[in-house]
């Protein structure tokens, strides 16, 4: 549904730390996302050295940027200044290493919306087997303000 090229224009993240290759699903509630993870990713060289596992704190960053394409999907032809700013994380939990090889489900839910604020249902799947998953909070605010008011 989107590549990346598309997804570039929904998030300002590039390469190292853009985690999104593909959006498979977009509804208004839910979206999909794909992560490819491979050996050539640069944390692997030292996270582990001959045990490479994909750091949790990356696998919650490539949700919530799904999450952010998913606010973002929302602001169509108001997105130009706009940011999705990461306030929180709730309830993190990690059920499985990811190694190079896999292929991450990006699975994201709106719990709720109040004005700017997003609540968001975070889950990362491996094949079915769910490896991670979080609530995740954001709020989409002026690229300028840097999420202060």
């Amino acid at each position: 549904m989107l590549d990346s090229a598309a997804i570039q224009r929904y998030l300002p993240h590039r390469y190292p730390l853009l985690l999104v290759d593909r959006i498979v699903e977009l509804e208004p509630k839910r979206i999909v996302g794909i992560k490819n993870v491979t050996i050539n990713e640069p944390f692997f060289q030292g996270h582990f050295p001959g045990y490479p596992i994909m750091p949790g704190v990356l696998i919650i960053e490539a949700l919530a940027q799904v999450g952010a394409v998913l606010a973002f999907s929302k602001e169509e032809g108001k997105r130009d200044n706009k940011m999705v700013f990461f306030l929180g994380i709730d309830g993190a939990k990690f059920r499985k290493p990811v190694v190079p090889g896999d292929q991450l489900r990006l699975e994201v839910s709106v719990l709720q919306v109040r004005s700017q604020f997003w609540r968001l249902q975070a889950m990362a799947y491996v094949e079915d087997t769910l490896v991670c998953e979080a609530e995740l909070k954001a709020m989409i605010a002026d690229r300028e303000s840097g999420g202060q008011s």
